[in-house]
């Protein structure tokens, strides 16, 4: 690595907000421990340089960063309404500016599978290998999934639809808060409505959470409800994430009951 070429400011801002620094600060050792000093004399101490750095939020025009959260959730629920297709959903998506995750993330990770499949699936959020391909579920527990899916016959290349409940990978694959989920909401919503699937799957509990209103998902997976996006009522299920069941390997078993229930639902043997 040379040192001649100056590194590109807004990619470097980029870079420090995607690793979670929020402030800039000096080379100075301070004790933080002891009594605070005043406001004005921390930022006399600061290098000029780093006195007005801009936040990824604050450089662009319209951000989140200004957007009260309803006004948000409003502005989101609008465009989603107005949304006629999955690729208008798409495009609007990429136009909202109400969301902070957007700053932060690479790509925009929308949907992935047979948008006619008769199985959606609906995950948390982007991990890191989401984030920088562009597609939800690639990773480690993407191939998982894949793996269980194949178990019971199925492939998303043709029968399940998959997306997540946001499309923006949160900084260092934190849990999303209820705000960020309360602002995409809406675009998921529409997104199943317009795919209008047989079956909701809902991947682990923030998924069921926002979408079914469960909380507990070991308690509340395989548990057959409806929902409704309406214009109909739609069969819907919640099941373990693939990450946890990396962590716990023993859960698979009961991974595997959700996954031979939904064979079964497909396949008309069992009414749900």
């Amino acid at each position: 690595m040379t040192l001649d070429a100056a590194p590109d400011l807004a990619e470097l801002i980029a870079w420090y907000a995607e690793m979670g620094v929020t402030e800039a600060l000096d080379e100075t050792p301070h004790n933080h421990f002891t009594e605070p000093q005043p406001a004005q004399s921390r930022a006399a101490q600061r290098p000029a340089s780093l006195k007005a750095v801009p936040s990824p939020a604050a450089a662009r025009p319209n951000a989140a960063a200004g957007t009260a959260p309803d006004e948000a959730t409003l502005s989101a629920r609008a465009l989603a309404r107005e949304a006629r297709t999955l690729d208008e959903l798409k495009e609007a998506l990429s136009r909202f500016e109400g969301c902070a995750l957007k700053a932060t993330a690479k790509n925009l990770v929308f949907c992935d599978g047979n948008p006619e499949g008769r199985v959606m699936m609906v995950g948390e959020a982007p991990g890191a290998d989401e984030d920088r391909i562009g597609l939800p579920f690639v990773g480690r527990s993407g191939q998982l999934l894949d793996r269980m899916l194949a178990a019971i016959g199925l492939n998303r290349k043709e029968h399940v639809y998959i997306a997540n409940l946001l499309p923006w990978r949160p900084p260092g694959n934190r849990t999303p808060t209820p705000q960020e989920v309360a602002i995409c909401l809406p675009f998921i919503q529409r997104q199943i409505e317009l795919a209008d699937p047989d079956i909701l799957v809902c991947i682990g509990g923030p998924s069921a959470q926002g979408l079914l209103g469960l909380s507990g998902i070991l308690a509340s997976r395989g548990k057959w409800m409806d929902y409704e996006t309406g214009t109909r009522r739609i069969r819907a299920v919640a099941t373990l994430h693939p990450a946890y069941l990396l962590r716990q390997p023993l859960q698979k078993r009961l991974a595997w009951r959700d996954l031979r229930a939904l064979k079964a639902a497909l396949e008309g043997s069992a009414t749900p």
